[in-house]
């Protein structure tokens, strides 16, 4: 009996010890960041509660991972040992429940649409999904909105099944075109330029632009930063925005300017904004995306058919 006892405890005692996916997935984002403060906000929780997850997770590996001072945060060596197999588990986890969530829509005719900017709201995006469920009303329609750090990467990660945005995109993605318009300057009020009717890119010519965020596709963002200008110089670049409400604020403080649809001046007017034209600027266009080889799964095929027939009309 005493032998068994002392195995259960063994079993309790080597279970206790195994570190969570969740703790793996705090350490590398703190590794990522090494601010505690930057971290906790990343991932949406507070900060005494990362610091004491980390704490848990070095006992329970018997190594310290991190060295801490008021000033600092550095990886131990042991915590860079450890990084790219933590890395590696929380990857692979990730990969498995967006696989199982993707195929969990695909058996249950869920179809995920995900939008980004005020593309939900645009009469082509609206008569698609409109004739998606005219066309198959048994079918669960859920549209997300998502900025833009994540919107290509959701689509890529099958966080959703289809995308209604502003190409172009990346190598992988396949798109339907659905709507062609102009594209216009978006200027702080108290820009001289901003009085004007219309302006060149020449005009324009040293502004900084609103950056993204390093995860936004490069191919995505030279296009819509006009970068390079037609002249073949390069655009300097402001603050960082990761989605509209940040991008329209540092327009309005004057921190730079960017360049949107035209339909954003009625879907976004606010203080301290101009729109203006831009007479040598190539247009943008709207599409429906979707991963090239996931393209012929029911509901995906559902929605292109949709596609077709709006665009038929």
């Amino acid at each position: 009996m005493r032998k068994w006892a002392t195995a259960i405890a063994d079993k309790r005692f080597e279970k206790a010890t195994e570190p969570s996916v969740h703790q793996l997935r705090l350490f590398v984002v703190l590794s990522e960041e090494l601010h505690f403060r930057r971290a906790a906000t990343r991932l949406f929780i507070t900060q005494s509660a990362l610091s004491q997850q980390i704490r848990d997770l070095e006992q329970r590996l018997g190594v310290k991972l991190f060295e801490r001072t008021s000033r600092a945060v550095a990886l131990t060596a042991a915590g860079r040992a450890l990084l790219p197999d933590a890395r590696a588990a929380v990857d692979a986890v990730t990969r498995v429940r967006r696989m199982a969530d993707a195929q969990a829509r695909q058996l249950s005719d869920q179809l995920v649409a995900g939008t980004i900017g005020a593309e939900a709201a645009m009469p082509h995006t609206r008569a698609v999904l409109r004739q998606l469920l005219d066309q198959h009303p048994r079918m669960t329609l859920r549209v997300v909105s998502l900025n833009f750090a994540d919107h290509l990467a959701a689509l890529v990660r099958q966080e959703v099944d289809v995308m209604f945005l502003r190409p172009p995109v990346p190598a992988g993605i396949e798109v339907r075109h659905l709507a062609t318009e102009p594209r216009v300057a978006c200027l702080s009020a108290d820009d001289p330029l901003a009085a004007l009717p219309s302006v060149s890119l020449a005009q324009l010519a040293g502004r900084p632009v609103v950056a993204m965020p390093a995860e936004v596709p490069r191919v995505w963002w030279d296009f819509w930063a006009v970068d390079p200008r037609p002249d073949g110089s390069t655009v300097r670049y402001g603050p960082v925005a990761t989605d509209m409400e940040a991008l329209l604020h540092a327009v309005a403080e004057g921190e730079a300017m960017c360049f949107l649809p035209a339909a954003a001046r009625d879907l976004f007017p606010r203080p301290g904004i101009r729109y203006v034209d831009v007479t040598d600027l190539t247009p943008c266009s709207a599409a429906l995306a979707w991963l090239a080889e996931r393209r012929d799964e029911p509901a995906i095929a559902a929605v292109r058919e949709a596609a077709r027939a709006v665009l038929g009309r």
